[in-house]
């Protein structure tokens, strides 16, 4: 079978988080599943991307069917896989895995299209692939595309410019008030999952110190560790909302807990520094009049939702034109890949060639024990250069038909005329994801 590209997977499109979470490959389960997948039957080169969004085998193969089966013995054998969870695969092939791959890479396939996360996670997907040393020329190409392609949608197009999230879009508006935020001070009031994926934005974006202030002290050493900050006990919470410069709020507590009065008392303690103050709690923690204080600037959930809501319309306008390029590249690689496809025919085309070669010089050299030495060696040389020649004519007609349909054809036809092993047809039925929608990988 003539080689191909195929990507078998699971995602968000495809299967809920209880159904996703069985087949996440941690770090300890990657290099032992890649190298099971480069040791498996149809399988010449493999990366494994597992996120908390997809699992996803992008895999370079001589035979799609043999491919396919090695994956599921191996989800099956270490990962629980059975009938019914299969369904949530899908298997793509050929250019529609290139496609998808390109997609994916481009942000276009993530929860939220034009997230930033998943080129990173792209990148270190086949970072750890190539140190496993499970791919090759193929793989190593087609990455070096997808990430070329992927820094080419955010350059050219607007798709990564909007935040989309309520994290992401605190830290965008962080940015805009402290125009960088190296060595800030960001202070998280509660242990809150939104609070801690907003310091984690934050962190990303270089801020120095991070203090965690919460009613459990054990919850907030908990987070401090995680995130490499200092936990504070909640009552101790004041001198450090004094010297803060960033302030995350999200308790869960049914009252305020920082009303106009200690806005005053705080104002009066950081003389005339800028303080920027995230509410994200429902109900909220910090009374709205806050706002109204001289050098202070509060957000709230409605507030930041407002700014989430108003830029996914301009990502997905962005998404389309991103859509159109990357189709376009995927189109014209895939050509490059087509060609690369009947590699190994010209591969066995030469070795059958030779074969022919060898077995014609010793039947001339014993009927002929006479020649000498100096004879032998341009005999040798004429029929290696026919030899290179027939090749060469033929590799090149292969690689330079550009129409699919028809380089199968001809490719059948070299391996028919040579004698050359036939490929396998695929009998297994390709499974799309569905479409992406707006909505982080």
């Amino acid at each position: 079978m003539e080689s191909s590209l195929l990507v078998l997977g699971i995602s968000h499109h495809t299967a809920p988080v209880e159904i996703r979470e069985r087949f996440s490959v941690s770090e300890s389960r990657l290099y032992p599943s890649l190298h099971h997948l480069a040791e498996s039957p149809g399988i010449e080169e493999a990366v494994l991307l597992s996120t908390c969004n997809r699992t996803e085998f992008i895999l370079w193969c001589s035979d799609i069917d043999a491919a396919s089966a090695s994956v599921q013995r191996l989800l099956a054998g270490e990962f629980g896989l059975d009938t019914s969870a299969y369904g949530h695969f899908y298997r793509l092939t050929g250019g529609k895995a290139l496609l998808h791959l390109f997609r994916v890479a481009a942000s276009l396939d993530s929860l939220v299209v034009g997230e930033p996360q998943i080129v990173a996670q792209v990148k270190a997907a086949w970072t750890k692939a190539r140190q496993a040393g499970t791919t090759g020329r193929f793989l190593d190409r087609l990455f070096q595309k997808a990430l070329s392609v992927s820094k080419h949608v955010r350059n050219e197009t607007a798709i990564g410019e909007a935040p989309v999230s309520i994290p992401y879009a605190a830290v965008a508006l962080a940015r805009r008030l402290f125009s960088s935020l190296e060595n800030r001070k960001v202070m998280l009031i509660g242990s809150g999952k939104m609070s801690e994926l907003s310091a984690r934005y934050l962190m990303s974006a270089g801020v120095g110190k991070v203090w965690v202030a919460n009613r459990t002290l054990e919850h907030a050493e908990t987070l401090a560790r995680e995130l490499g900050g200092t936990a504070i006990r909640f009552e101790d919470r004041w001198p450090y909302l004094a010297e803060a410069d960033i302030v995350l709020s999200s308790t869960g507590c049914p009252h305020i807990i920082l009303g106009r009065e200690d806005g005053e008392r705080i104002r009066r303690m950081r003389e005339g520094r800028p303080l920027f103050l995230i509410d994200i709690a429902v109900p909220r923690d910090i009374d709205p009049s806050v706002r109204d204080l001289s050098g202070f600037f509060l957000y709230d959930i409605d507030d930041l939702q407002q700014v989430v809501s108003t830029n996914i319309d301009g990502r997905l306008a962005a998404a389309a034109d991103a859509e159109k390029m990357v189709e376009r590249e995927a189109k014209s690689f895939g050509k490059e890949l087509d060609a690369e496809r009947v590699v190994p025919t010209i591969v066995a085309l030469r070795a059958h060639l030779e074969e022919i070669r060898q077995t014609e010089l010793a039947r001339f050299r014993s009927q002929s024990p006479a020649t000498d030495d100096a004879a032998a060696a341009a005999l040798d040389a004429l029929t290696a250069r026919i030899m290179d020649r027939v090749a060469g004519e033929l590799a090149r007609e292969l690689k330079q038909t550009r129409q699919r349909p028809e380089q199968d054809e001809l490719t059948a036809a070299v391996r028919h005329l040579f004698r050359l092993a036939q490929p396998k047809p695929s009998t297994l039925p390709d499974i799309e994801p569905q479409p992406a929608t707006a909505g982080v990988e």
